[in-house]
């Protein structure tokens, strides 16, 4: 049994550290839940410092309905947040989040594979800010994605 299927499933002495890799365009912030700073390596051997703060994460449910969405809030206190967010919200494309899941007695690699999800909606408060982010909702694309219509195809309109 792994270390993460034994935290899962009671306890131990290690604790699960998440963490949150905010990209909106240019900026670039790295958060985790709880007040200390740690200092972690990625995926890809790079080594990060996330701040810590409040900050509270519901991971996707697993099932079948076609939405993957993570929920979390962040503490809006300083105000910093809700003007990033609301900046996020402004240019909604280029903004992407990945969620990263460390045990405490390895933060050398992610216990799991990380999620990068885009920036879906959100909202703010005075005391916290709402992200939803998920991956592209495949129930709701139209299918075949290119469509043969007459301007394009005008042999349908005899068939």
């Amino acid at each position: 049994m792994t270390v993460l299927n034994r935290l899962y499933a009671s306890s131990g002495d290690e604790v699960l550290i998440e963490t949150l890799q905010i990209n909106i365009g240019n900026d670039v912030y790295y958060l985790t839940r709880g007040w200390d700073d740690i200092e972690v390596t990625t995926e890809n051997g790079e080594l990060l410092t996330f701040q810590g703060c409040g900050i509270d994460i519901a991971l996707p449910a697993r099932n079948n309905d076609g939405t993957q969405d993570l929920k979390f809030a962040i503490s809006n206190i300083t105000g910093e947040v809700s003007s990033t967010i609301r900046k996020a919200l402004e240019n909604i494309q280029g903004a992407t989040l990945t969620y990263r899941l460390y045990i405490s007695t390895s933060l050398n690699a992610p216990a799991a594979r990380p999620y990068t999800l885009s920036i879906k909606t959100g909202s703010w408060t005075s005391t916290e800010v709402q992200i939803t982010a998920g991956y592209m909702n495949v129930l709701d694309m139209a299918w075949p994605r290119y469509r043969y219509t007459l301007p394009s195809f005008p042999g349908l309109r005899y068939l």
